[in-house]
């Protein structure tokens, strides 16, 4: 039996960007009131300076906590549990409408591309009462993926 080894590989900016762009799946860990850390699922997309926007409502767990302390770090995963991923730790910043209503349409072209109907999702957005979450980049770890050990290799 062939074993899958682990890897972990250091990227520069670019290639990181690059991998997290096509990934729409992660985990955002912001920080409760206590202390302790608030992890959400998040779909997300990556917008045109290369901040990761993620849509969300101003009442949201996750939004009163960016509001408090904009701290905060995202796993990014594949569409597979065991495919690569990558931990981004940065800064958030909360958008409320109607400062939100053009990056949430950024965020749509992000994952989905093209809104057959721009202004019923514009419309949608403000019914909604949305706001966006931007994470700015300031640090991550390497592109992993679980395995064995290299030790275990044979």
């Amino acid at each position: 039996m062939v074993r899958k080894i682990a890897t972990n590989r250091a990227v520069e900016r670019d290639e990181l960007v690059s991998f997290i762009r096509p990934r729409h799946r992660g985990v955002l860990s912001t920080t409760r009131i206590n202390g302790r850390p608030q992890m959400s699922l998040v779909t997300m997309g990556l917008d045109n300076r290369g901040r990761v926007v993620v849509a969300t409502y101003p009442e949201r767990v996750k939004t009163l906590n960016a509001r408090r302390n904009p701290s905060a770090s995202l796993l990014v995963m594949g569409d597979e549990f065991n495919s690569e991923w990558v931990q981004v730790d940065g800064t958030l910043e909360v958008l409320d409408l109607p400062e939100a209503i053009e990056p949430l349409c950024e965020y749509f072209r992000a994952i989905s591309g093209e809104h057959p109907h721009w202004a019923e999702y514009r419309e949608a957005m403000i019914q909604q009462g949305k706001s966006l979450l931007r994470f700015s980049i300031e640090t991550w770890g390497p592109i992993s993926q679980g395995g064995f050990p290299e030790r275990l290799a044979n």
